[in-house]
């Protein structure tokens, strides 16, 4: 009787929490916080409490329409931390329960590792903090998606909640949010203190079966290893297709190689649905045919192209699909549609960097997706 009522204590609890909680109601008290922050440092709402308003902005690294506020958060926080406002940024997602296939706008997770390397690339002056382990406070706050403002006024109660404005990308013509402080700036009440907020659904935690099951669905898949011929990375190099191409020189004997061959296998999952193909280029030849497919299978090395070069002329073989390489791998380029080599790295790469290089080609917001 005893474990029933546990069970079914624990059953609610889990149901409660997979619920999306409601936003605060206009007029709710601020909860508190304890989160820290990209600048290394824990953050409570003290910290801010010399702020005539405070400005609790939701967003994240990964999220395509989070991605295209930042210029104008950037902006907005210039224009009003004069005026005495604070805006304070706080990510809600769980970065575990984040697939790598919703990465595909970005080169971040929604890690704090990772918000710290993004708010540093984007020179992020305003607090940056993370909410994704416990996300108590994005709980009590009820937020919906990223971006998503919460304005506090003096005293700490809630004025206004919404978007940024209402155009994520093209024209703006209503100004939400500027609208609410200056308001409030003027001691007026917001004349329309709730607005619709549009973009990326919160991370969480009750997703992480969903990073789970699609985990389990690419470690099924098959992995294949393919012979290479001149003619065939020739195609390639060319690149006639809409596509942009990733292409690796690789082999098991090479130490960097290994190394970094995990994250090639993570940029497949995070672009593979966009217009971006993966092919890596073993060098392990013919009588190494057999270790390298089982290194790519323990790898689980799916849905990108796996080529081996049986061996013979190299000269060729870099004529063929690099002329600009000159031996040593590893060796990375990515291949615009139309044969342009966009980025080119030999030696072990940066994977923020191949990344970053990946996603401004293919578009960090609403391009074209492979059908």
């Amino acid at each position: 009787m005893r474990l029933l009522a546990a069970f079914c204590v624990a059953l609610l609890s889990s149901a409660a929490f997979a619920a999306d909680p409601r936003p605060l109601e206009l007029g709710a008290d601020l909860p508190s916080f304890k989160l820290p922050g990209v600048d290394e440092k824990t953050h409570t709402e003290k910290d801010f409490a010399d702020a005539k308003i405070l400005l609790i902005l939701f967003t994240c690294n990964h999220c395509p329409t989070a991605q295209a506020y930042e210029e104008r958060i950037i902006k907005l926080d210039a224009d009003y931390s004069g005026k005495g406002v604070k805006l304070v940024a706080v990510s809600p997602n769980d970065d575990k329960a984040v697939r790598l296939d919703e990465l595909g706008y970005t080169e971040f997770n929604d890690s704090l590792d990772e918000m710290e390397q993004r708010a540093k690339h984007l020179g992020f002056k305003f607090p940056y903090l993370y909410d994704g382990e416990t996300q108590e406070f994005s709980k009590k706050v009820g937020v919906q998606a990223t971006p998503q403002v919460f304005i506090f006024d003096q005293g700490r109660k809630l004025r206004y909640v919404g978007r940024i404005d209402n155009a994520e990308v093209g024209e703006v013509t209503t100004h939400d949010t500027r609208n609410a402080l200056d308001d409030l700036l003027a001691g007026r009440e917001v004349t329309v203190p709730k607005t619709r907020s549009f973009g990326c659904s919160t991370k969480w935690q009750d997703k992480r079966s969903a990073v789970k099951d699609a985990d389990d669905k690419w470690a099924k898949q098959e992995v294949k290893l393919e012979k290479a011929t001149l003619e065939g990375l020739a195609k390639i190099a060319k690149n006639d297709g809409e596509d942009f191409i990733l292409v690796n020189f690789w082999a098991t004997w090479c130490g960097p190689c290994v190394a970094e061959f995990s994250e090639l296998v993570t940029m497949q999952r995070m672009y593979g649905k966009r217009n971006f193909k993966l092919v890596t280029l073993s060098l392990d030849h013919t009588e190494g045919e057999a270790k390298a497919l089982k290194f790519l299978k323990e790898k689980q090395a799916a849905g990108m192209t796996n080529l081996l070069w049986p061996g013979g002329d190299k000269d060729k073989l870099a004529e063929a699909i690099d002329p600009k390489w000159e031996g040593p791998i590893p060796h990375t380029i990515l291949i615009a549609p139309g044969g342009k080599v966009v980025f080119r790295k030999t030696g072990q790469f940066d994977p923020i960097e191949v990344r970053r290089a990946i996603v401004e080609q293919i578009g960090r917001t609403y391009a074209s997706k492979k059908k």
